[in-house]
């Protein structure tokens, strides 16, 4: 049976309100569609960003280990049905109201680390 409009769900304005912004479907049908292979990873923490390289050849880059972390859950959201993964480190920071929109998907050690990893995967 379909929701209704006005669900009492946490998530439910920030649904609509994305709907709003994508009227012909999320993000994640879109990509299917195109049959790209795409998974988003969630993280936080302290990063550094910036301009990296020689003066003749610089790059903007991201380093630290919450991108190393959100890389590792982008390419293990690619076995989940919604795509989208987010770490327990980003949770914490979350509110509330955000992290009601999150199911636990339970911990694993990501390739590269050595620490468990707390993951949850959006609310359906």
């Amino acid at each position: 049976m379909p929701r209704s409009r006005s669900s009492a769900h946490p998530c439910a304005p920030r649904i609509r309100r994305q709907r709003r912004w994508r009227p012909r479907g999320s993000l994640g049908a879109e990509l299917h569609r195109l049959r790209v292979d795409f998974g988003i990873g969630v993280s936080a923490g302290p990063v550094f960003a910036g301009n990296i390289g020689a003066e003749n050849r610089y790059e903007y880059t991201v380093v630290g280990d919450a991108v190393n972390e959100a890389a590792r859950l982008a390419d293990r959201a690619k076995d989940f049905d919604g795509r989208v993964l987010c770490s327990g480190a980003a949770l914490d920071r979350a509110d509330a109201v955000e992290r009601r929109c999150w199911s636990s998907c339970g911990s694993e050690v990501l390739r590269g680390r050595s620490q468990l990893t707390r993951i949850s995967a959006p609310v359906r």
